[in-house]
């Protein structure tokens, strides 16, 4: 006969085993499902990293999964086996929270692999290059994320104020290339240390930043402006964000030269810089802080045409756009998001010159997919601008016509990437060198 106390171990026995079971099995799913993404993210190119991404140590990864709740972006990371493992390296913006998560340090950032290495210029830990005197911070050295890079334009600052000149007239104690979140900061700093500066920025407001379309979100978290105090945020986007940062400068009186464009930067025989901009005009100062993206100048396509004004490489306000017939050209997460955001209002044609999108987001991967089968924009792959003229442009469709097919526009957006500076700093004499999975971040 069963007593009622072997009777409850029995059962406590099987429910233990069930839960195992369970666990297991669910273990093997999600292995399985990871391993799926993985090979679909190896098929589309986004499985390499291309900078900044995480590093696991298998060794101490203990297989918590804190890393993958910890991550505010879509599929980077996943568990295969009970290790956690990076599925969609390239989307990864390198703000740090898996490691910060990981209760075992098993993480890392670095920049590069073993096999892809990537080229960064020479900087140390002051962030100053190898020429005196002159700075880097931002998403050029390596750290893109909008925190990160206020926090690298104040320290720099504060670095070249304890080894400043004297001033002296007509030279500026610095000179500040870029306005983005690095070059705001910086510039709110030199302001708080009462330094003489000009900020130059070739664009608008933002930077990079401003490029992104206007609804787009920035994901991030609470950052210390100077002269302005903390500012909590996570999910803003990117007008607001700008919204704060004209608000600081604002209070603070600091004008941004915009649209200024700093062609060459010329060491002097007294330890001073020119800085000489595409419109002629020259600017001593006895510092200088490149706070430039890694992306210095949009990739253009060479075509007839190209210098019309209906053509732009950003987008401003697309909300503001409607009734035209527009053609977007690029297969990356901008050109993709770009005509999403005009396809509602207007018509709109994406041309991409390979076969398939790569390197996009998993979310804007299936976004554009149903836009495409509910007929809200065309996508035509394997295609090719040539021409762009006052009424129409000129479009190779397939091999069949080579010479193209005259389509009616009204506008085009062109998002193919952008040049990297490395010219720009090799010519002032910063050494650039090829990181293989340099360690960045670890605990």
């Amino acid at each position: 006969m069963i007593t009622e106390s072997v009777l409850i171990y029995s059962l406590t026995a099987l429910f233990c085993i069930a839960v195992v079971w369970f666990y297991i099995r669910k273990g093997k799913s999600d292995s399985n499902i990871t391993l799926q993404k993985i090979e679909i993210a190896q098929q589309e190119g986004r499985f390499e990293p291309l900078s900044l991404h995480p590093f696991i140590d298998l060794n101490a990864c203990i297989g918590s999964g804190a890393c993958i709740k910890a991550c505010p972006e879509q599929d980077i990371l996943g568990l295969v086996h009970g290790k956690a493992t990076v599925i969609n390296a390239t989307n990864c913006i390198g703000h740090g929270a898996c490691f910060h998560a990981c209760p075992v340090e098993a993480i890392s950032l670095r920049i590069g692999t073993e096999k892809r290495g990537v080229e960064l210029p020479h900087v140390n830990q002051n962030y100053e290059t190898n020429v005196k005197g002159l700075y880097i911070a931002g998403e050029l050295g390596g750290m893109g994320l909008i925190k990160n890079s206020v926090e690298q334009g104040k320290l720099a600052i504060e670095n070249l104020a304890k080894h400043g000149k004297p001033s002296k007239e007509g030279i500026l104690d610095l000179a500040i290339i870029g306005a983005g979140p690095a070059g705001i900061s910086a510039s709110l700093t030199a302001k708080k240390l009462g330094l003489s500066f000009v900020t130059l920025e070739q664009d608008s407001l933002g930077g990079t930043v401003f490029t992104f379309p206007r609804s787009k979100v920035v994901m991030t978290n609470p950052m210390d402006l100077p002269l302005y105090g903390k500012v909590k945020l996570f999910d803003t986007s990117k007008q607001e964000l700008l919204n704060i940062w004209n608000d600081a400068l604002g209070k603070n009186n600091i004008a941004i030269q915009e649209n200024t464009k700093v062609e060459s930067i010329v060491p002097m025989m007294n330890d001073t810089f020119k800085l000489v901009s595409t419109d002629g005009k020259e600017i001593i100062a006895n510092h200088v802080l490149i706070a430039i993206g890694r992306r210095g100048s949009p990739c253009k396509l060479n075509i007839p045409g190209e210098e019309s004004t209906k053509v732009a490489y950003r987008l401003l306000e697309p909300e503001r756009i409607e009734g035209k017939k527009i053609i977007v050209v690029g297969g990356g997460d901008s050109a993709v998001e770009s005509a999403m955001l005009l396809m509602d209002k207007n018509e709109v044609l994406l041309s991409y010159r390979k076969e398939q999108f790569a390197r996009i987001k998993a979310k804007n991967s299936q976004n554009i997919e149903e836009a495409i089968k509910k007929n809200k924009l065309k996508v035509a792959f394997n295609s090719e601008l040539l021409k762009i003229n006052e009424q129409e442009v000129i479009i190779k469709l397939d091999d069949a016509n080579p010479k193209g097919t005259a389509v009616p526009n009204d506008l085009v957006y062109i998002f193919i990437g952008g040049e990297l500076p490395t010219q720009f700093l090799q010519n002032v004499g910063i050494q650039i060198t090829k990181r293989f999975g340099q360690i960045v971040k670890k605990h």
